[in-house]
């Protein structure tokens, strides 16, 4: 399928049916109704996505409408949180609308309702209205209350509404059917007394709407065309219905059009908490440092790790639109923002565990300034200057004393290539008292023209800045940690979510600002944190090149994963399973696949993977698979050859678009 013409997900179907059935295009009107009770988290942004996308591809307003029916648990903050969220996203909404702003007209017709026998005051407890309202196999029973006459039930409403009982005394519900199958169609509540400060309307009201009926008489009044909304209203849309139909009776002149609601799929994470309420849990315990803590799923902590506009709307058209609920791996997350960091990002040397690298035969006192490219992905990015001298930093993981084969980095006797500089080979090592390696003393070559497998990041020390680097990990270490019904969902936190470390990074970062991003070569994408300041770099850790959690991830205890046979095939031969049908998997399935590849390319060496480097033109998916994989080796320290070189040209130059993609990003 063309990539200009994608089939159009069910909720495009249903407006493309309305407008073939005769609704006028001009009349199309959507809306983001949150309440402000908290922060956005990556759930919402399912929601944001789906009202202003069809907004943007109708040409049609969008509202951006705060439900703020209950000044208990709303504040100006989330206001504020939720504007900023929806901007930074790239969104823009016609109108800023509140549900306080229609509590007069609600409120009047809440009164024509009671004047119509269609609500009443209800003073019992809510302990008897519970046990009366039955269950979903026996209908409820009527209250005594139920059958007051209209001029009471006026006068006690318009006491209400001054103040003169009690929260908890009184509620007004709507009189509809106490033996209705839908339970929530047994006489809801409409208002209740809340004697509570608004953060908008002050203490103008003792009464307060509930959400059932402010919500659709709030896109009633907007005249909104489709109210789309998760999975969990759908048993409400027969009440949604119910209410809106009375209004229409004594406000049709005004409001002409009623509004239609429709369900999607909730978007759901692994390793996630969507619950505002468990949020604010973390928040208030101090597991987390603020909302924004770059380990919260909200849209601000996700803004303050690095996560781009561009990555998180990828990935929520890339998980699409649909009416069943799932759980979308979190790695397809991290996915996109590789992607795209991959594209924008410069690269620079930073070197978080250091080790002494000395290199005995360079003089002491010289300095080189080197040259270094920004961003092999960007032309147009540039070069940089970077300083060479006699000691440097690496990462002490990048030494061993001894190694195999598969070790393409530095160990006595080997040979190494720096990035951008000179090839160095160990010739021996200084240790402490405890026998822990201090130094590496090297020798160099100018000869830089040599093939050499091994390529390592590095810092000059006399040149490096310290900075703090904030690595973080999951926040839970269970896929699903609120579906345990014997386990609170805090039992599953992991203790090592946060690992702060001292790093040393190159002198070019001297003056990166708040918020700028950047590939720490070999290591991840980072960027600076808020915390920030000139002389005390502070970076966030936003995503490792790869997914490291796929090996990491605990094994369930269940009978079914006790069953599912374990796959001891080679790594190579696993991936090479991919190829035969990755281009022609859809989006959401070959991300899932490169996902899967990369995490086995760890265990693959170039020596069986170099053979697929003559694979046929016509096998296009083992030609993608087998570029993936190398892209892992290269990551991982190995040195292009001219075999290398030779592959990665010859995919540059082919038809197929997802090959050189991928030719490009490791080019």
């Amino acid at each position: 399928m063309s990539e200009d013409k994608k089939s159009l997900n069910f909720l495009e179907q249903i407006i493309e049916e309305d407008l073939a059935n005769g609704l006028d295009q001009s009349k199309l009107r959507f809306r983001f109704p949150p309440e402000p009770n908290g922060y956005l988290h990556i759930g919402h942004t399912k929601a944001i996505g789906i009202s202003f996308g069809l907004g943007e591809k109708y040409n049609a307003p969008v509202n951006l409408r705060f439900d703020d029916t209950n000044p208990a648990k709303e504040e100006q903050e989330y206001v504020d949180a939720i504007k900023e969220d929806i901007t930074w996203l790239g969104y823009k909404w016609a109108n800023e609308l509140y549900s306080s702003d229609y509590f007069q007209i609600l409120f009047d017709w809440a009164v024509n309702m009671i004047k119509e026998g269609k609500a009443y005051v209800d003073s019992q407890s809510s302990e008897a209205m519970a046990e009366q309202k039955g269950t979903p196999t026996q209908p409820g029973v009527d209250g005594p209350y139920r059958n007051r006459s209209v001029e009471e039930n006026l006068d006690l409403f318009m006491r209400m509404k001054n103040g003169e009982f009690e929260e908890g005394e009184h509620i007004l519900r709507a009189k509809i059917d106490m033996q209705h199958p839908n339970m929530l169609m047994r006489d809801p509540i409409m208002y209740r007394v809340l004697k509570k400060h608004h953060h908008r309307t002050g203490n103008d009201w003792c009464v307060y709407p509930m959400y059932d009926w402010t919500h659709g008489e709030s896109d009633y009044i907007e005249q909104i065309s489709h109210s789309l909304c998760s999975l969990e209203f759908k048993p409400h849309r027969e009440l949604y219905d119910w209410f809106k139909e009375q209004v229409y009776t004594y406000a049709k002149d005004k409001y002409p059009m009623l509004p239609k609601q429709r369900e999607f799929a909730r978007l759901n994470l692994s390793y996630t908490i969507m619950s505002k309420r468990k949020l604010l849990k973390l928040v208030e315990d101090g597991i987390v440092n603020g909302w924004d803590d770059p380990r919260m799923p909200t849209i601000s902590g996700l803004r303050r790790r690095g996560y781009t506009p561009a990555a998180i709307r990828k990935f929520v058209e890339t998980a699409g639109v649909a009416k069943r609920d799932n759980i979308i791996d979190v790695a397809l997350l991290e996915f996109c923002i590789r992607e795209d960091l991959n594209k924008k990002a410069p690269r620079v040397m930073a070197v978080l565990d250091p080790l002494k690298v000395v290199i005995t035969n360079y003089p002491e006192d010289k300095v080189e300034w080197l040259e270094a490219e920004n961003n092999p992905e960007d032309a147009s990015a540039g070069f940089r200057k970077i300083p060479f001298s006699r000691e440097i930093y690496i990462e002490k993981e990048d030494f061993k004393e001894e190694a195999s084969n598969k070790f393409f980095r530095l160990k006595l006797g080997g040979e190494v290539r720096l990035k951008n500089a000179y090839i160095i080979k160990a010739d021996h090592v200084v240790k402490d008292s405890n026998g822990n390696i201090t130094e590496v003393h090297c020798t160099y070559s100018e000869d830089t023209e040599r093939s050499i497998k091994g390529t390592l990041h590095w810092v000059s020390i006399k040149h490096a800045i310290k900075a703090e680097v904030r690595e973080y990990d999951r926040l839970f270490l269970d896929e699903a940690p609120d579906s345990h019904d014997d386990k609170d969902f805090m039992e599953f936190i992991n203790p090592n979510s946060l690992n702060i470390i001292e790093a040393f990074v190159e002198p070019s970062l001297a003056d990166a600002k708040v918020g700028e991003q950047f590939q720490f070569q070999r290591l991840g994408y980072f960027n600076v944190d808020n915390d920030s300041k000139t002389g005390a770099l502070v970076f966030n850790k936003t995503v490792g090149l790869r997914d490291s959690w796929a090996k990491q991830k605990p094994k369930q205890n269940n009978a079914q994963n006790q069953q599912k046979p374990q796959n001891n095939r080679p790594a190579i031969e696993q991936i090479k399973s991919y190829g035969k049908k990755y281009d022609r998997m859809k989006e959401e399935q070959q991300n899932k696949a490169k996902a899967e590849i990369q995490a086995l390319a760890k265990d693959v060496d170039y020596k069986d993977l170099e053979p697929l480097f003559g694979t046929s033109v016509k096998k296009t998916g083992t030609r993608i698979i087998t570029m993936i994989t190398l892209g892992v080796l290269l990551e991982n320290g190995l040195e292009k050859n001219d075999a290398i070189h030779d592959f990665i040209n010859k995919a540059l130059e082919d038809k197929n678009q997802l090959l050189v993609a991928e030719a490009k990003a490791i080019g």
